[in-house]
């Protein structure tokens, strides 16, 4: 997914926007022809937390589009004044009613087609202390053999999962960095006991 067309100059309200390199930078920008300002478009930062409780994971399924009806762990964009984990931690409270403890980070997964980035963390339950919001139609702990691969929101979603429950079939999760071609696990170690 390409940038938006922009029409319109968020300075001075000219509709002289045209596609150029501004000097000194390594990409074609939006730029206004009448006042020069350039119009910066860049990735949205999604962060969420994978929560296992008991040997299950706590997965939401969307009342709202987009993907309305499939399934996912809690996740969201990231909002201005917040830190990445504050924006995790709010997601899973929104979408859940869910409290968590971060406990590492586990995923930053680039999504370039969707100008995206994924920023997952390992997550312990701490208990629901409020209803779901009206993002969420359903919850469910689920083992890993009820998730519902096929019912999935994302792409992204399913390989972040999937990894994860390799990871931990082996005892031992990383930190992953890739994107839906390539990736790398950064280890940690042995996996503890942090989940119960």
């Amino acid at each position: 997914m390409l940038h938006k067309t922009i029409r319109y100059c968020s300075q001075c309200g000219a509709d002289a926007i045209r596609q150029q390199q501004p000097p000194g930078d390594t990409h074609l920008r939006p730029v206004c022809q009448q006042c020069g300002h350039v119009i910066y478009q860049n990735p949205t930062v999604i962060a969420g937390c994978i929560i296992e409780h008991q040997g299950k994971f706590l997965l939401g399924r969307r009342a709202i589009e987009p993907m309305a009806g499939k399934w996912s762990i809690p996740a969201g964009f990231m909002e201005n004044g917040e830190t990445v984990e504050q924006a995790a931690a709010r997601e899973v409270l929104e979408e859940t009613g869910a409290k968590v403890d971060l406990l590492s980070p586990y995923s930053i997964f680039s999504v370039p087609q969707m100008n995206q980035v994924y920023i997952i963390f390992r997550a312990r339950f701490d208990g629901f202390v409020q209803p779901f919001g009206d993002e969420t139609a359903e919850l469910a702990f689920m083992a890993k053999d009820e998730v519902p691969w096929h019912h999935l929101t994302y792409p992204a979603i399913g390989q972040i999962l999937s990894r994860y429950i390799h990871e931990e079939s082996h005892g031992q999760f990383g930190l992953y960095m890739g994107n839906f071609d390539v990736g790398l696990v950064h280890p940690f170690g042995t996996a503890n006991s942090c989940f119960n």
